[in-house]
This record gives structure tokens, C-alpha cells and sequence, in this order.
């Protein structure tokens, strides 16, 4: 009888607290329902069993980024979240406060993540459930993150559709994603006449570029973005603005009509072309500097113009190049991308790659007639940016495509000089052999 008391007592007290923080009275019945606490009973029962002992600290105060305050129990937080329990931890070591602050989360969306703690009941507000994906997924809430998706996939219009994809690819919420993808190849003209739309490819271009290649390509991308380093010369020596985020089949079947009716994805890559040049052009940049082969495909596909370019004059090319993205760079030249293309620097594609030691990508560059003796606005060739950065491949695959070992900057160095003056060893030997 006692426990069954108490564990009504619990119920009650739970619901107070999480109401807490609020100006307005919330009734019991209101926050958490006999029902749902019934059906929350046996997977709750263990967590709050962990109050029966706990002391003064069993409760710690939230502060959401707006400043509203909640009270919860370290037990139930720790329990149910690994990111909470880390937190916590974190809090106890440093013995100064019994406040967590979470600026990162509002105090809505918050109450509703605490009550899923506390009930592990899907959320009572469809509405919130976008937002609350994107708190289970920074809280490592896994149950509640698979909720939210089913409550956002049931309301997806051709209004939320783009907003829903980009969410959905953000949070690496799978099931999401695929529903979201489905609806928009479902509705492809009506989603893309919306505002949302349109707010989805300038607000997050990035993540917009991965949902167009779900919605206009099957094969999965597995291709992974390389890391940049940025190209600055000797304190002693200004340099010419390199930079570092700069750099088997079945048969088919015989058709049963007179005209095949295309595949969905040929459909979406039709349609859309009706993104302008502008953002083509800029989503196809992004794509080369990420890497993605099947992306720049796409684009390509969708009529981008592979000689576009940037704020810096540099194109799709330079960055490919840049990044030692050999095979996008190999298919922007496939489809006549300007081998020799300058940026505002005077760079050329065989500049980024020597820069940044890429051989293989020098020689693809080298073998598609690139001008291995190109000067930059300080007069530097390619050879004498291998040699400052110390680039041994680099420079061998220079070399051999016929790089001027005696040519000088405007500063009077030949590559020769650059090496010894940074004691790039390999690089003086490679220099002065014959």
C-alpha cells in the first residue's frame, strides 16, 4: 500500500516540477495524464526509484535560452541521455552552481523534452515536433528522435516539404530524410514553386545541394570532403592570396508503349534547370570543393555553367584542384572547364594543386595542357609554390612535364631559392639534380 502511494505521490510531484518555471497555473491532469503516466509506468519505474535515497543535490535548475527556468532530477536526466549525464558531471566537478544553462534550446521546446524524459510519451505537439527533432538529436534522445520524425513525416505539405529535407539531412534523421525526399519527387513542380523553396537554397546552400542529389540521383554518395590548409607565405614575404578553404547489368525489358514515360529522376533533373544560373553556378563550386563527383554530375546535368565563379574569380576547377579532388576535377575538364582559368590572384587551377602538394591532380592538370609556367601576380610559377610549401611530388611531376627550373619571381627567386630559404631539403635536391 505504502508503495503504491508513493509512487502516485512521485507522479504528482514530477508533474509540478516539470510545470515549474511558468507564469501560469498548470494543472496535473493537464501536463501528464493518468493514461500516459500508466503507460510510462514500468519504463519510468526504475529511474524514479533512484530518487527514494537521493539527497539535497537530486534536483538541478535548467535555464533555457530565453531564461525560463526548470527543475528536473539528475537522476532522470542522466538516465535517459548521455549528453545530460556528461553535462551533469561537468556541473558537479566544478561544485559552483546547481544551474545548467542551455542557450542553445528555448523554454517550450524544452518543457516538451523534459516531459519526454519523464514519460517517454511521443510529444502532444505535432507543432514542435521540428524543433524537438533537432534537440533529441543534440541530447542523444534517440527514442524521442524517431518520434519527432514520424510527427513530421505525417504533416510534410508542399509547403514544409524542402524545409522538412534540409532538416531531415541536418539531423541525419534517415527515415525523415527518405520521406522527405519521396513527397518532394511525388510534388516536385508544385514544392519548387514555393516560397520555401526558396528559403531552403539560401539559407542552408550547403545542405540544399545533398537534398537536389537525393531528389535527381539514386546512387547513395559516399565521397568525403578533404580538409584544406591554408596557403600564407614567410612572414618576410607577402604572398599572392592562395588560401585555404581555397584550394552487372540486367536486360531491360522491351517498352509496352510507343513513348517510355521518363524515370522520376530524369523528371527532377528536368525540372530542376528552373534554378537560376546564379545559384547552378554556386551550388556547382560547393560541390567541387566538397568533392562529390555524383554532385557536380548533377549540377552539370542540370545546366551549370562549369565556368562559374566565385567572389575570388575562382571556378569550380580552381577548388577541385585546390582540394586534390582528382576525379571531380578530371569530369569538370571532361566537360571543357578552363584548364588555365585565373582568379583574382592570378592563380591558375596548377597553381591551388602545386600549392598544396596534390601530384596526382598536377599531373592530370599537366596532361590536359595546362601552363606549367603560369606566373601569379607576384610572378611565382607553379614550381616556385611547390618549392616554398616543400611539395617533393609536386614539384617532381613539374618537372617532368617540363616546369622551368630557372625561371624567376618578380622578387628575383628561382624555385631553387625558395627551397633553400625554407629548408625543404628533398626539395633542393630534386632542384639541382640534372
Amino acid at each position: 500500500m505504502f508503495r503504491r502511494g508513493f509512487g502516485w505521490f512521485i507522479r504528482i510531484f514530477v508533474a509540478v516540477v516539470i510545470c515549474s518555471g511558468y507564469s501560469r497555473p498548470v494543472s496535473v491532469t493537464e501536463a501528464l495524464t493518468v493514461g500516459r503516466v500508466h503507460e510510462a509506468e514500468e519504463a519510468t519505474a526504475v529511474d524514479l526509484g533512484a530518487l527514494l535515497d537521493a539527497g539535497d543535490g537530486a534536483v538541478v535548475t535548467l535555464l533555457a535560452g530565453d531564461n525560463t527556468q526548470l527543475v528536473a532530477h539528475r537522476a532522470i536526466l542522466a538516465a535517459r541521455s548521455a549528453v545530460f549525464a556528461g553535462m551533469l558531471r561537468r556541473l558537479t566537478l566544478e561544485a559552483s552552481s546547481s544551474q545548467l544553462a542551455l542557450s542553445d534550446i528555448e523554454g517550450p521546446v524544452l518543457r516538451q523534452v523534459l516531459e519526454h524524459l519523464y514519460t517517454l510519451q511521443p510529444p502532444q505537439l505535432p507543432s514542435m515536433a521540428p524543433q524537438l527533432l533537432v534537440a533529441a538529436d543534440q541530447y542523444g534522445l534517440s527514442v524521442l528522435k524517431v518520434q519527432c520524425e514520424q510527427q513530421v513525416a505525417a504533416q510534410l505539405s508542399v509547403e514544409t516539404a524542402s524545409a522538412t529535407g534540409v532538416l531531415a539531412i541536418r539531423h541525419s534523421a534517415n527515415m525523415l530524410k527518405q520521406a522527405a525526399v519521396a513527397f518532394i519527387k511525388a510534388h516536385l513542380l508544385s514544392v519548387m514553386a514555393t516560397q520555401g523553396w526558396d528559403e531552403a537554397v539560401v539559407n542552408d546552400p550547403q545542405t540544399f545541394i545533398e537534398l537536389v542529389h537525393l531528389i535527381a540521383e539514386t546512387p547513395t554518395d559516399t565521397s568525403t570532403p578533404g580538409a584544406g590548409e591554408s596557403r600564407t607565405g614567410p612572414s618576410s614575404q607577402p604572398h599572392s592570396g592562395h588560401s585555404d578553404d581555397g584550394r552487372s547489368p540486367a536486360t531491360a525489358a522491351p517498352p509496352t508503349t510507343p513513348q517510355a514515360t521518363p524515370q522520376p529522376d530524369e523528371a527532377a533533373v528536368s525540372h530542376l534547370r528552373n534554378l537560376s544560373g546564379d545559384m547552378k553556378g554556386e551550388m556547382l563550386i560547393v560541390a567541387a570543393k566538397e568533392g562529390s563527383e555524383s554532385k557536380v554530375r548533377t549540377l552539370l546535368a542540370m545546366g551549370a555553367d562549369v565556368e562559374a565563379k566565385d567572389e575570388n574569380n575562382r571556378t569550380a576547377l580552381h577548388w577541385a584542384a585546390a582540394m586534390g579532388h582528382g576525379e571531380v576535377a578530371a569530369r569538370l575538364l571532361e566537360v571543357g572547364a578552363g584548364v588555365n582559368a585565373r582568379d583574382r590572384w592570378q592563380n591558375t587551377p596548377l597553381h591551388l594543386a602545386a600549392w598544396k602538394g596534390h601530384a596526382a591532380v598536377v599531373r592530370l592538370l599537366a596532361a590536359s595542357s595546362a601552363d606549367h609556367n603560369a606566373r601569379d601576380q607576384s610572378g611565382s610559377t607553379p614550381l616556385h609554390d611547390a618549392a616554398r610549401r616543400g611539395r617533393a611530388e609536386a614539384a617532381a611531376a613539374l618537372l617532368e612535364a617540363g616546369a622551368d627550373r630557372e625561371d624567376r619571381n618578380y622578387g628575383g627567386d628561382t624555385p631553387l631559392d625558395l627551397a633553400e630559404r625554407n629548408n625543404h631539403q628533398s626539395l633542393i635536391d630534386i632542384l639541382r639534380s640534372s
